[in-house]
């Protein structure tokens, strides 16, 4: 049995640069959002609320963040909960949990490292926005020579 192992972790540098692609795309699309990126802890990493974002969409992001980095993108729970009643109003009292789009898993090397969770448009413009984040990481990773998954 191995007493440790190494894995890869989410960089600093690179979630600034995967919050400024996601303001970006916010920008593009003509809406305020807050982006929020953490480590497969659930530990929040990196942070943003553009200027004139919703209040309410700072724990929004968050939650989606922490939901995406179990490994399964936020939009992808409802439609996994829906037709079992009990899991549908059981679930949803999970601390956290969102189940609406706009949060991601972020994988590096294969790897789950955490997750991103923007908020402030609709499902489908934070989904765009964190998608646009999502590609910052594939970008990095093709010039290392890397394949993403």
């Amino acid at each position: 049995m191995k007493s440790s192992y190494q894995k890869p972790i989410l960089p600093q540098i690179l979630t600034f640069e995967m919050i400024k692609a996601a303001c970006k795309k916010a920008e593009e699309l003509k809406i305020k959002v807050t982006v929020a990126i953490c480590d497969d802890g659930g530990n929040l990493k990196s942070f943003t609320r553009m200027d004139g974002a919703s209040l309410l969409s700072l724990e929004i992001s968050q939650n989606k963040a922490y939901t995406s980095a179990s490994g399964r993108a936020t939009e992808d729970w409802y439609p996994t909960i829906k037709n079992n009643p009990a899991l549908l109003h059981g679930i949803v009292h999970t601390n956290r949990l969102a189940i609406f789009g706009g949060g991601l898993p972020i994988y590096l090397d294969g790897v789950l490292v955490g997750g991103i969770g923007v908020s402030g448009g609709t499902a489908e413009e934070d989904v765009e926005c964190a998608q646009a984040a999502i590609s910052v990481i594939e970008k990095v990773l093709e010039e290392e020579g890397i394949i993403y998954s």
